[in-house]
């Protein structure tokens, strides 16, 4: 008899403010974290997917920080707002016109291991580039983790992780406005670019024309099922 395939709750949050992420990812944390260890982990629900639009605009630090006191003030005098947060990396902006996921995953029902994780998301962005007709995506080995076409990032990856439990996810730059990222270094990177799906196909392209494209290849990439919710529990 087969393994039936991991399933996890799909969460589309539509335009949302970046702290309310925060905070329903720290309950779906909270939750994963009390079920007990799992004898035999493969074929249970494995956890959450967090999908949403970022309703304004706001830099973000990682562990290795990225952002002084001063690009921080900075910062949000051009109207954004900054937060510290504890996934990988340095400094990145999300904001309207981007597709953010927070995988919140228990990597043990899965039978993957952290950097198979961050592979799998990057693949994830690779296909859902390929599904619009985007060729050339790619990833790129640490310290240019993230999908990218030639010298400029599409997609940004910073993960948490955490009693194997993953937070964080992928930053999808649909039809986000480019010229946030002048503002800063994005990721620490000196010398490589940003672009977008509307950008590189010449059309404007949605959040919400995306993310069907996103649901194939995350299911396609983590051989798992996917349940929708309606709500934010």
């Amino acid at each position: 008899m087969p393994i039936p395939r991991p399933a996890i709750r799909l969460l589309w949050l539509g335009r949302l403010r970046y702290a309310e992420l925060l905070a329903l990812q720290e309950r779906w944390l909270r939750r994963l974290q009390a079920e007990p260890g799992p004898e035999d982990s493969l074929g249970t629900e494995a956890g959450a997917l967090l999908l949403c639009e970022p309703a304004g605009p706001v830099y973000t630090a990682g562990l290795r920080g990225g952002l002084t006191p001063e690009e921080t003030a900075r910062l949000q005098a051009l109207g954004a707002e900054v937060r510290a947060t504890g996934r990988g990396g340095l400094a990145t902006f999300h904001g309207p016109g981007q597709l953010l996921c927070h995988s919140v995953l228990d990597l043990r029902r899965l039978g993957l291991r952290l950097r198979t994780h961050v592979a799998s998301l990057e693949a994830c962005a690779v296909r859902l580039c390929e599904l619009l007709g985007l060729r050339g995506a790619r990833a790129r080995p640490p310290p240019y983790t993230g999908v990218w076409l030639g010298e400029d990032k599409i997609c940004a990856i910073g993960v948490r992780c955490g009693r194997h439990i993953t937070s964080h996810g992928l930053a999808l730059n649909c039809s986000t406005d480019l010229t946030w990222f002048e503002h800063i270094v994005p990721c620490g990177l000196v010398g490589t670019g940003v672009t977008s799906l509307s950008k590189e196909l010449q059309r404007h392209v949605t959040v919400d024309e995306a993310l069907p494209h996103f649901l194939v290849a995350f299911k396609e990439t983590y051989k798992c099922t996917l349940i929708s919710e309606d709500s934010l529990n």
